[in-house]
């Protein structure tokens, strides 16, 4: 059994696009890219599967986002369905890589603290 982690605490480093463990390497090499290896600590980040988990939670938080924003919109301002699915449209489209990358960091130092997908096994 390996020793317990902070999952907090990995959640905010992994959100913060860094190491799980150390929270000052690089988790990923590109925009969703995930390193094979910390550059600071050497933590073998491999057995992450993150895979369709931190997509489908950025279209759940966007998409309340954008349905809640038009139905204000449309009901105070702005009644042109045309201009209102290329504001909100863009806004979905914006909102979305802004928050995978952060999302998907989470989602990896979640295994990453609970041992899930090989993490338990090399104890880091």
């Amino acid at each position: 059994m390996c020793e317990t982690k902070d999952t907090k605490s990995a959640m905010l480093k992994g959100a913060r696009l860094r190491c799980p463990q150390c929270g000052e390497g690089k988790l990923f090499d590109s925009y969703l890219k995930v390193t094979a290896s910390c550059n600071a600590c050497g933590l073998d980040l491999t057995p992450q599967r993150a895979d369709d988990g931190p997509a489908y939670i950025v279209i759940l938080l966007v998409c309340h986002i954008v349905g809640f924003a038009m139905h204000l919109m449309y009901k105070s301002f702005l009644d042109d369905p045309l201009m209102l699915a290329l504001i909100l449209g863009g806004a979905a489209l914006a909102l979305s890589l802004a928050l995978l990358p952060p999302v998907k960091g989470m989602v990896v130092a979640i295994q990453w603290a609970k041992g899930m997908h090989g993490f338990g096994a090399r104890a880091g």
